[in-house]
C-alpha cells in the first residue's frame, strides 16, 4: 500500500559534511524542524540554519567524548513509534516524545581510518555506535520514517518530497531502508574483518562480506545471467578503482579478464623495466618484458597472435604513443595502464569502442588479503597468493646448473605461471613467453599444448625453429611423473623450474639429468583454479 508520510521533523548527524548545508537549507525552506548533534549542529548554525540540539530533547549533554549523545528513549522512541498504534501514541504523549520523520546519518569514518593505517586504539574510537542504532531503528520503522545514509540520496529525498507535497512515498522509504540496513551490515563487516586481522584470528567463527555497487552490468558471463560489479573498499589499484577514459561499458567478462591481466603485469615492477601482459579468457596469451614498452607489447603479442585478437592488454608503466599505435592495429577489448600520455589518448580516440582504463598505480603483488569463492551452501575463503620466490630461494637439483641468463628466464616464467590456470606450463625465452599451456586435466597435456603453441609462434613470425628450443619452462606444481618434463625436453627446453615435492622427485630429477636439462625447485606451488 502506498502511503505518503509528511516530513515535519528531521534529525541530522553526519561525519561526512558534504552537501550538509544545501540539505539543511532545503529542509528549512520546506518548513522542516531540524534536530542535530555536535559538528553537524555547529556547521548548520554557522550557515544560519536554526537547529535544536539533541541534548535539549534528551535532557542529557553529550558526554564521554561524544560516545553518548543519541542513545536515549526520546530519540529512539521518536524513530520507532508506530504512528497508527494508539498505545504508541499514548506513550509518546505521556513521556513527551516527539516524532522524528526523517533521519539523515552517515557513520564515523571507520573504513577510512583503517585505510590510512590507524593504530588499534584509533580504529576502535572510530567505530560508530549511536549512528547504526538510529539507522536500524529508522529503517525498521520505514512505514513512517525516512532514513538517508548516503550523500548521493539527498537530491532524491528532496525530489520525492516535492512530488508528494513535503512527504515521501512508501517505495522511496523502502528503498532507503534497504540501503540503510546494507550500510550498517557493510560497516559491521568492515569492523569485524579488520579486527580479525588486527588480533591475528585467521579462522573466525563468522565472516561478513560487503561491497558497494560500482556498476550494474548488462549481464553476466552469459546473456541470461544478471550481474553487478561491487567494490570492496580496499582501494587496491586495479579495475575497481580505475578511471575509464573511453569505450563501451565494461562487461562482466571484461572486468574479470582485465583484473587477471593487471594483477599479472603488476608482478613486474616498473623499476625493472616495461612489461606487458595480454589476457584471453583469464589466461595469458603472451607476457613479456622489454627495453621499451613497445618492445614488451610486441613480444607479448608475438607469443600468440591469434589469441591476442579481442584480448585485454595490461601495461606496467605509462602508455606512450608508439605502443598505442601498435595496439591500435589489432582488435583489442580493453587496455589498462597506470598512466597514459596525451599522444596515446589521441591515438586511441579513433578506436571509440576500445575501453581504456587508467589506474594511477599498480597493485602490490606481495600485499596480504583474502580471496573468496562461492560454493553450494557456503564460501571458501583463503589468503591471497602473495608468495614470492627470489634467486636465493631456488634449489638446483640437477648436475647441470642454470646460467645467470637462464635463471632470469626461469624466474620470469615462474611469475607468469602463477597467473595461469592449473595445470600450467609456461615456456619463456629472453624475458618473454613463447608458449603457454593452461587449464588441462593432465600436466602432460599442458606441456604438449605449450610446445605446440611455441611451434605456431615460429610459423606466425617467420622463425626457422621453435622458440621452445633453449627456453626455460615453469610448472605451477610438481611433475607427478617424468612425462611432462620429457615433453619439454623433446621441445628443446634447456631448463625447468618447478616446486618439487612429488614422491617421484628422484625419478624426475634423473630424467632431467639424462635429458641434459638444468632444473631448480622452488618449494612453493601456485595452483590457480
Amino acid at each position: 500500500m502506498t502511503q505518503a508520510n509528511p516530513i515535519r521533523r528531521a534529525l541530522i548527524s553526519v561525519s561526512d559534511k558534504t552537501g550538509l548545508i544545501d540539505l539543511g537549507q532545503a529542509l528549512k525552506a520546506r518548513g522542516v524542524e531540524i534536530l542535530s548533534t555536535g559538528g553537524s549542529a555547529k556547521a548548520l548554525r554557522e550557515a544560519g540554519i536554526a537547529v535544536i540540539d539533541v541534548a535539549d530533547i534528551t535532557g542529557f549533554p553529550e558526554m564521554m567524548d561524544g560516545r553518548v549523545k543519541t542513545l536515549h528513549p526520546n530519540v529512539h522512541g521518536g524513530l520507532l513509534a508506530l504512528r497508527d498504534d494508539d498505545s504508541h501514541l499514548a506513550a509518546m504523549d505521556k513521556h513527551n516524545i516527539g516524532a522524528i520523520d526523517l533521519l539523515v546519518v552517515n557513520l564515523y569514518p571507520f573504513e577510512e581510518t583503517v585505510a590510512k593505517g590507524g593504530d588499534y586504539d584509533t580504529c576502535i574510537e572510530n567505530i560508530d555506535i549511536g549512528g547504526p542504532a538510529m539507522i536500524r531503528a529508522a529503517a525498521k520503522n520505514h512505514a513512517f520514517v525516512t532514513v538517508v545514509v548516503d550523500v548521493e540520496d539527498y537530491d532524491r529525498l528532496l525530489g520525492d518530497m516535492d512530488k508528494h507535497d513535503g512527504a515521501t512515498c512508501t517505495k522511496f522509504r523502502k528503498r532507503r531502508a534497504q540501503i540503510a540496513f546494507a550500510r550498517t551490515a557493510a560497516y559491521d563487516s568492515a569492523v569485524s574483518t579488520w579486527m580479525a586481522g588486527a588480533i591475528g584470528f585467521d579462522t573466525p567463527r563468522r565472516r561478513a562480506f560487503a561491497g558497494t555497487i560500482k556498476q550494474s552490468l548488462r549481464y553476466g558471463e552469459n546473456p541470461h545471467q544478471a550481474a553487478s560489479f561491487y567494490t570492496d573498499g580496499s582501494g587496491r589499484a586495479g579495475v575497481a578503482t580505475a578511471q575509464q577514459l573511453q569505450g563501451k561499458e565494461l562487461s562482466y567478462n571484461n572486468i574479470n579478464d582485465t583484473d587477471a591481466a593487471f594483477e599479472l603485469v603488476a608482478e613486474f615492477a616498473p623499476s625493472d623495466g616495461p612489461a606487458c601482459a595480454i589476457i584471453k579468457h583469464a589466461n595469458p596469451s603472451g607476457v613479456a618484458r622489454g627495453a621499451s614498452l613497445l618492445e614488451a607489447y610486441q613480444a607479448a603479442f608475438d607469443c600468440d597472435r591469434t589469441s591476442a585478437f579481442g584480448g585485454i592488454v595490461a601495461l606496467n608503466t605509462t602508455l606512450d604513443g608508439d605502443t598505442a599505435r601498435a595496439i591500435a592495429k589489432v582488435f583489442t577489448e580493453v587496455v589498462i595502464a597506470p598512466a597514459i600520455t596525451d599522444e596515446a589518448r589521441e591515438i586511441f580516440a579513433a578506436k571509440k569502442n576500445l575501453r581504456l582504463l587508467v589506474t594511477g598505480a599498480l597493485p602490490d603483488p606481495r600485499t596480504a588479503g583474502l580471496t573468496y569463492r562461492q560454493v553450494s551452501g557456503g564460501m571458501l575463503v583463503q589468503g591471497k597468493d602473495n608468495g614470492f620466490i627470489g634467486l636465493g630461494d631456488l634449489k638446483v637439483v640437477t648436475k647441470l646448473a642454470p646460467t645467470a641468463a637462464q635463471m632470469q628466464d626461469l624466474l620470469f616464467a615462474w611469475k607468469v605461471a602463477k597467473h595461469v590456470k592449473s595445470n600450467a606450463i609456461v615456456y619463456a625465452k629472453n624475458g618473454a613467453t613463447v608458449g603457454v599451456g593452461a587449464g588441462q586435466m593432465s600436466r602432460l597435456d599442458s606441456a604438449i599444448i605449450a610446445a605446440t603453441k611455441a611451434g605456431r609462434m615460429a610459423e606466425a613470425i617467420g622463425l626457422t625453429e621453435s622458440p621452445a628450443k633453449g627456453a626455460a619452462v615453469a610448472s605451477d606444481a610438481f611433475f607427478p611423473f617424468a612425462d611432462g618434463l620429457l615433453e619439454a625436453a623433446a621441445a628443446g627446453a634447456s631448463c625447468v623450474i618447478q616446486p618439487g615435492g612429488s614422491m617421484r622427485d628422484d625419478e624426475v630429477i634423473a630424467a632431467a639429468d639424462k635429458a641434459g636439462l638444468a632444473m631448480v625447485l622452488t618449494g612453493m606451488r601456485h595452483f590457480k583454479h
